[in-house]
């Protein structure tokens, strides 16, 4: 039989097999059917399109010379709303589906749509050590231009398709945060078209109160249009020595006693069960031993996390040299663990050998397509939070979330957090060490129920003095979503530059109690 009667016989099977079951059904209980058939060559053709478009302007030098026209096109859609009566509030018009957060913001359908379309980079200052980038730049994009220059970013979060954008407005963190701080504690300087239309620039010397107020609110302030960053040399690999720790309260010393080193360029933790983690340090480096150096970032080779966990199942330390760009974006593939839930098979050797360079799915695309049906199971019996904790609330946080979800592995990455105004800062008058405890996956705990499961989880995160990222599900109410926040210069800038009228408050924007 030829190959093409063997495709066309298969897909007729698969065609009566997904009749027969009932399509719903299929993309519920069999969902990695649709993915490894549809989205992931849809995932190829975005990403051949972005970059060969990345490519091209980068060919041309036209971002620079676009860039002004393009936000004096925002400017004028602002200048529009104004002249219509102001009726409804303004949000950007990128489709909520496009997004890297699993939230659905039902919001746009609503307000009124400002097209931005600003996803390039701009500038690339050696002497100052600052790239120019416009808001929906990704991470992806941003490490491929700048590391042939020797160039990188202090704070390269996880996954590709994060924008720059939304780690300004929401948050960003990576495991060279306890050096760095969080990903806005690398930005100089914002700029921002306001509600009444005109184009600001901020940093720490110029319009300081907006500098400070603008990370974590979402685009309730203004439309971001440009960000400089700050630049470091960047170093061919990172080289990495894994330590499997057992007993929490050794992980937990380990862990803080290895964040408070400097010398570390990166410190990550991965817990796989309440008593067992691997604590991984890595240095950069241009030098490195042949014989150890791995290509993680190479399509056939293992999940990361599942990489990790040998060490842990062998009890052995290990030291090896990754290329910086691979451990940069080392989840990516299977997007941190959530690609197992998806994908069963797909770290099996033969699934990486053979369709390996198609993963992962764009997360945009599970999103388009993941139906009422699948958002509501994910709700229910899925997991993905991000909370920020003070270092010493450790070990009881990691308790807190086995009784309360008891999802593994957790993801461990600590980050200092400099006292400075705005939304999130240490209680305290001096900066303090955190630490990111990210929750991806089916809770275990038996009788989960979303709803008071967080509402618990987030009780916690208040009494200790930490913070919620705001990219996933929260229930707070108003009244403890500002005392988790402070909304003191928030709240006073949306009065000083009429912001109540041109967007929603940061809460009504993201939290369940507050949206339709």
């Amino acid at each position: 039989m030829s190959p093409v009667w063997s495709l066309g016989a298969g897909l007729l099977l698969l065609l009566l097999w997904v009749r027969h079951r009932g399509l719903e059904a299929v993309l519920v209980h069999h969902r990695w059917v649709f993915v490894c058939l549809f989205l992931l060559p849809l995932s190829i053709l975005f990403d051949v399109y972005y970059q060969l478009r990345a490519w091209a302007v980068w060919r041309l030098h036209s971002a620079p010379r676009q860039h002004a026209q393009r936000v004096r096109h925002i400017q004028a859609q602002v200048r529009e709303w104004k002249k219509e009566g102001s009726k409804r509030y303004m949000c950007t018009g990128r489709p909520g589906w496009l997004t890297v957060s699993l939230r659905v913001g039902k919001y746009k359908k609503i307000h009124k749509n400002i097209m931005i379309n600003l996803m390039d980079v701009l500038e690339v200052d050696s002497e100052r050590q600052v790239v120019r980038v416009e808001p929906l730049v990704s991470m992806g994009q941003l490490t491929a231009h700048l590391n042939p220059m020797g160039w990188t970013i202090p704070v390269v979060p996880e996954l590709d398709d994060l924008t720059v954008g939304g780690l300004i407005m929401g948050t960003g963190i990576e495991s060279s945060s306890h050096i760095y701080g969080l990903f806005q504690h690398t930005c100089v300087a914002y700029e921002l078209v306001l509600a009444d239309g005109s184009l600001v620039r901020c940093s720490p010397t110029e319009n300081s109160d907006l500098f400070y107020a603008v990370p974590w609110s979402c685009g309730t302030l203004g439309f971001l249009v440009a960000a400089e960053i700050k630049m470091i040399p960047a170093k061919k690999y990172v080289k990495i020595h894994y330590e499997p720790v057992r007993g929490l309260q050794k992980i937990c010393e380990k862990f803080t006693e290895e964040s408070k080193k400097k010398e570390n360029s990166f410190v990550e933790g991965l817990v796989y069960s309440l008593e067992e983690a691997v604590i991984m340090t890595g240095v950069l480096t241009d030098e490195a031993e042949q014989s150890k150096i791995n290509k993680i970032g190479n399509y056939y080779k293992p999940w990361f996390f599942k990489h990790v966990e040998k060490y842990l199942k062998a009890d052995r330390t290990g030291t090896e040299y990754i290329p910086s760009r691979h451990y940069y974006h080392r989840h990516t593939r299977s997007i941190f663990w959530e690609l197992q839930d998806i994908i069963p098979f797909g770290n099996n050797p033969v699934f990486r050998y053979l369709f390996g360079w198609m993963v992962p799915p764009k997360i945009s695309l599970l999103k388009l397509t993941q139906g009422e049906a699948i958002r509501k199971l994910y709700e229910q019996h899925h997991v993905v939070q991000d909370m920020l904790v003070p270092m010493k609330s450790l070990e009881k946080s990691i308790q807190t979330f086995h009784v309360d979800l008891n999802v593994y592995p957790l993801w461990l990455c600590p980050f200092i957090l400099p006292n400075n105004p705005g939304m999130v800062h240490p209680k305290g008058d001096e900066a303090e060490l955190y630490v990111d405890i990210g929750a991806y996956g089916e809770p275990k705990r038996k009788q989960f129920e979303a709803r008071a499961s967080m509402r618990q989880m987030e009780k916690f995160v208040r009494s200790v003095h930490g913070f919620q990222m705001l990219y996933a599900d929260c229930y707070m109410t108003r009244e403890e979503f500002w005392d988790m926040f402070d909304g003191s210069l928030y709240h006073k800038l949306r009065e000083q530059m009429n912001c109540k009228d041109a967007f929603p408050e940061v809460y009504d924007k993201i939290c369940k109690a507050a949206r339709h």
